[in-house]
């Protein structure tokens, strides 16, 4: 009986399951990647999805469900090679046929995220079982960029045609990981796909995402061995995560933005000496140190230092009260005006509201403060039913994926309603040139324009911060700040 226990004892940890926790900041609000449009989301939809191509560590693009591409016509046609024997989670196969279903799904579905993406596509084309064929409108230099995040992820077309307007709830793709349960504001359940193509990944059995909104619960369920991993780290709890011996902090650069949406098509934003007010009100310098106490960089425009788009000559605005009161005379509102600021909540967001507010006031700016939840602010902000927002954007490698769908008239992401047609002809011009120096020199003669029109005010660009228990091997640190899971290990 002995020897029998002591077997048991053996294979009970032979075959333990080994489960990483990921504590989010908020649930994500879309798992269908046609549709989803928070930096959240993308968590966890590349876990369950694989893409035509990647990225690695040096923002290069890299094979992923495409194992090569040949660029012709000019740039007008990309033809991708395809990985062959690549089941989806439901046993369907991957071949071009599925890559045609989604991306023409991403361009003709009604409300989808990705048309202002994978708007200069013309056509796709199935060219056999394992090849497909891109035609473009015109010349479009961020394509295989697109294709590094939703855009270019591959749902089963089984499964969407079968959950049709639930898929959401029942998402199908080829990553390394498959989808088995969400309880929404609770957990969302992800399992090893054990017929994965990447032989011998995943390593891990189980991933779990738990949204924990409040900063300090986020901490805590790391310190006490709760959670494996968690982004962000809020930046007062550095030091705690710093002097923790069982835990690891990753911090670099971002490629996004944080800052306020104005919206442009009802009072008070539609007169735009209010909004050039309220801009002027901002004190970026004061804004790093108080709320991120030294970990953001405060923002000329939508594009980071280091980016291929930004422009060191364009400078970050400076506080200026008399500038505001002046504008506050010239929109008519000698003595103010008032609006109410959506966010979402959290410590860090809350502070942040209300160093906005008080700055606004010394010019006789009224903010009130509204929270609601992050789904609902999604919302709101895209059916312009707001005056003002704080809500920001993760980044893309390529700048257009920071500009393009965000500036232009009736943008997907443009939630200020702004419409300027002289952007829009240079937004355009720069998407077709390959020529990075020509594309740069555009996106700066479109920020002059939109620091002076003020549909969003760029405030900061924030770190990348994630924490990790230190048993947690093997995780790649990408850019783009998004965890992939393929490769880790729980020592």
């Amino acid at each position: 009986m002995r020897w029998v226990g002591f077997v048991l004892v053996l294979f009970g940890l032979v075959f333990a399951k080994t489960t990483v926790v990921v504590g989010l900041d908020a649930d994500p609000p879309n798992l269908d990647p046609v549709f989803s449009s928070a930096l959240v989301d993308r968590q966890v939809l590349n876990q369950i999805y694989d893409k035509l191509v990647d990225l690695d560590q040096n923002l290069k693009i890299v094979p992923m469900l495409a194992t090569s591409w040949a660029v012709g016509d000019n740039g007008l046609t990309y033809t991708f090679k395809l990985r062959q024997g690549v089941k989806f989670h439901d046993g369907t196969d991957f071949d071009a046929t599925a890559v045609k279903f989604n991306l023409d799904r991403a361009l003709t579905a009604e409300g989808s995220r990705r048309k202002g993406e994978l708007a200069p596509v013309k056509e796709v084309q199935v060219v056999d079982k394992y090849t497909v064929k891109v035609v473009l409108r015109d010349t479009f230099a961020p394509f295989l960029y697109v294709l590094t995040d939703r855009a270019g992820m591959m749902a089963s077309p089984a499964a969407v045609q079968r959950y049709g307007q639930d898929f959401a709830n029942n998402p199908v793709g080829t990553g390394p990981f498959r989808f088995v349960e969400r309880r929404r504001q609770d957990r969302i359940v992800l399992a090893r796909n054990e017929q994965y193509w990447r032989k011998g990944f995943p390593k891990v059995d189980e991933l779990v995402y738990r949204p924990y909104p409040d900063d300090d619960v986020r901490l805590a369920n790391l310190v006490s061995g709760a959670a494996t991993v968690i982004t962000p780290v809020a930046p007062k709890d550095l030091d705690r995560v710093r002097g923790n011996p069982d835990l690891a902090l990753y911090a670099f650069p971002s490629l996004g933005f944080q800052g306020i949406w104005l919206n442009v098509t009802r009072p008070p934003f539609n007169n735009k000496a209010l909004r050039q007010a309220l801009a002027a009100t901002i004190d970026r310098e004061t804004i790093d140190r108080v709320v991120f106490l030294g970990t953001a960089t405060p923002a000329n425009g939508p594009f980071p230092p280091g980016s291929p788009g930004y422009d060191p000559k364009i400078p970050v605005p400076k506080r200026d009260i008399d500038l505001a009161r002046k504008k506050l005379q010239e929109a008519g509102f000698p003595n103010g005006f008032s609006f109410t600021l959506l966010t979402t909540p959290g410590p860090v967001l809350t502070q942040l509201a209300q160093v906005y507010q008080a700055m606004a006031a010394e010019a006789g700016i009224r903010i009130q403060i509204q929270q609601v939840e992050f789904g609902t602010l999604l919302d709101r902000t895209d059916k312009k039913d707001y005056q003002a927002a704080l809500l920001g954007w993760s980044g893309r490698p390529d700048p257009d994926g920071n500009i393009y769908d965000f500036m232009r008239c009736g943008g997907p992401l443009n939630n200020a309603g702004y419409c300027n047609p002289k952007v829009d002809a240079l937004l355009n011009r720069a998407r077709a040139t390959r020529v990075m120096e020509v594309r740069r020199s555009l996106y700066s003669e479109v920020l002059k324009i939109i620091l002076d029109d003020v549909p969003y005010i760029y405030v900061y660009h924030p770190q990348v911060l994630i924490g990790a228990s230190k048993r947690l091997a093997n995780l790649p640190l990408i850019p783009d700040g998004i965890l992939r899971f393929a490769s880790v290990e729980l020592k």
